[in-house]
């Protein structure tokens, strides 16, 4: 008997495989369509293969497991049945095509990130055999010089040059230009002409990232879906951060968005959860069995979530100043990644299992209170003999701007798993280093044989495991250790993983991984909108607060480590920050 796959609803981008056969669970496949058989015994060929950042094949359906006394493994030499594939036919993908519409191709995020993201990919053989790329703006601009503007942001691998600028040349031969209004649906309908006639009436698949400000989204996803969606094949939107100011307002812009769009169409994009350190951070934990035994509020005194640049808004300050750094980075980004170190083991790794043990994490909070929030805004400062401003010096900010640079929090998981531990989250512009970073600080060692070795100070005995997301991308855990010699004296030292010395290859930069996996419909790494919902929940009360007593953030020099009411807060829970301490700089 055949294998059967089972066409699915036309909103749902995975395999149904069923069949007489214990075989995986279903995997995704983007370009191709349905076929009702494959052959049973087809042997893996090396053609283009796309594969999601889960590392599964997207136009293939795996047969690793669960194969031992099937027909299926009757006659294949057991080494080969550790990894085989049936192939969705070549023709299948010879009839399909992706078009890519960057929406805001002008900007600066489309230029410096979206456009070389899917260069890299290109290069990489990670996209389809058929695809176009498009940019649309309101800039007049032909497509010669889009390929002019965006020719100076690309890059290649640095194990790949040789052939890089035969590489550049025809992926530029594919991308394209449009110059339309964001609410002009006439303007779309142009667009999607133009789509079409790229498409050459192949089935047609089709990816719009907004690149744009929020202000627009609803206007262009409404133009955008009733005259440039795919007529045969899959529509999917890409929606950057913020998503609305408050509970309200980001309610509201998912009312209105789903007005034109399906959920599943919907891809709220979080550059961090691409970052390859978040991305290791659930391996780390649920594949080593050293580590989930320790991973709760019996072992863990604390976790800080730490986020530092070095520079200020430097002439961006217009955008910055609506928001606010608590917005900005501390309701997204490092909610996210503690979202995703809190929580509980996901049935398996599909998206929908882990966002909604993410959920179920950030229901578990309780809202912030200003008592637990610290907030702060850089000044001027001389240092070196050189001249910083201050925030409000910056010519696109309003002098009387109260707005926060600088914010730290403490937040509390209310959970048997993490009741009791303080979650501390920092981040800041205008400080001393550039870092992203979590830090978990263990209990100290009861009844420490070597506590007179550590003096009154048991912090520095306290081991901590560290995950720097960027830069120079490293694990690194904190032991204690004897000093070789004849005395006993301890040591403080690091077990470290730098990926540059580990991995000496490029490591692929975030937007590259999420834009393969929305055009492969995989959304693990992207925000569901009960999820969102209950990210905006625990901070809207205090941002609420805030703006209502318009209360003035501390001030602290351009360049320094942050306001001093950050140590107090930390302190307030019997914490000192990890990063502060001078051994890691």
């Amino acid at each position: 008997m055949a294998a059967q796959i089972t066409p699915p609803s036309s909103s749902s981008s995975s395999l149904a495989f069923s069949s007489e056969f214990n075989v995986w669970k279903p995997m995704r496949c983007c370009f191709f369509k349905w076929v009702s058989q494959v052959c049973p015994r087809i042997r893996p060929t090396n053609h283009f293969r796309i594969k999601s950042s889960n590392g599964h094949p997207l136009n293939a359906v795996s047969m690793q497991g669960g194969m031992d006394g099937s027909p299926l493994a009757k006659g294949i030499n057991p080494e080969e049945q550790e990894e085989f594939f049936i192939d969705i036919l070549d023709k299948e993908e010879a009839l399909s095509t992706l078009s890519i519409t960057v929406v805001g191709a002008s900007g600066d995020l489309a230029k410096k990130k979206i456009f070389p993201a899917l260069f890299a990919l290109y290069y990489e053989d990670c996209l389809p055999k058929n695809f176009i790329v498009f940019g649309y703006a309101r800039t007049k601009l032909t497509d010669e010089e889009l390929r002019n503007i965006i020719s100076t942001t690309l890059t290649c691998r640095i194990d790949k040059r040789e052939n890089c600028k035969d590489k550049m040349e025809q992926f530029l031969k594919r991308c394209f230009y449009h110059s339309g209004e964001y609410n002009s649906e006439e303007n779309f309908a142009e667009l999607d002409s133009k789509l079409k006639k790229k498409e050459a009436g192949k089935l047609s698949n089709r990816l719009f990232y907004l690149s744009i400000p929020p202000n627009i989204f609803v206007d262009v996803v409404r133009c955008a879906s009733m005259m440039a969606s795919s007529a045969n094949g899959w529509t999917r939107v890409i929606v950057e951060k913020p998503f609305g100011r408050d509970s309200e307002s980001s309610a509201e812009l998912t009312r209105c968005l789903k007005k034109y769009l399906t959920e599943d169409q919907i891809f709220r994009i979080d550059h961090y959860l691409g970052k390859e350190l978040v991305e290791n951070l659930s391996v780390l934990r649920f594949s080593n069995l050293i580590f989930e035994p320790l991973w709760s509020r019996n072992y863990i005194r604390n976790v800080q979530f730490i986020f530092s640049e070095d520079f200020g808004t430097e002439g961006r300050g217009g955008y910055f100043d609506n928001y606010g750094i608590i917005r900005d980075i501390m309701q997204n980004h490092l909610l996210q990644i503690l979202a995703l170190f809190a929580m509980e083991t996901p049935v398996s790794l599909d998206a929908e299992d882990i966002r909604n043990e993410k959920v179920k994490v950030l229901r578990s909070m309780k809202p912030l209170e200003l008592e637990d929030v610290i907030i702060g805004q850089y000044k001027g400062h001389n240092k070196g003999g050189r001249a910083y401003p201050g925030y409000t010096n910056d010519s696109t900010v309003p002098k009387n701007s109260i707005t926060p640079t600088f914010a730290a929090a403490a937040l509390f998981i209310n959970n048997a798993r993490w009741d009791g531990v303080p979650f501390l989250m920092k981040a800041g512009k205008a400080l001393h280093r550039k870092r992203a970073e979590i830090r978990v600080q263990f209990r100290h060692v009861p009844g420490n044989l070597y506590k007179r070795n550590f003096g009154t100070d048991l912090d520095k005995a306290t081991n901590e495991l560290v995950l720097r997301v960027q830069p120079d991308e490293a694990i690194y855990l904190k032991i204690n250790n004897k000093v070789p010699g004849l005395g006993m004296r301890l040591d403080r030292s690091d077990l470290n993983l730098l990926y540059r010395a580990r991995y000496p290859t490029e490591i692929p930069d975030a937007y590259e991984r999420l834009l393969l996996d929305a055009i492969a419909g995989e959304r693990r790494l992207f925000i569901r909108s009960d999820e969102l919902d209950a990210a905006w929940s625990l901070f809207t009360p205090l941002l609420k607060e805030l703006e209502a007593k318009k209360i003035s953030p501390e001030l602290y020099p351009y360049g320094s480590r942050g306001p001093v009411g950050a140590h107090y807060l930390a302190a307030k829970y019997n914490v000192r920050w990890g990063d502060l301490g001078g051994e890691d700089d």
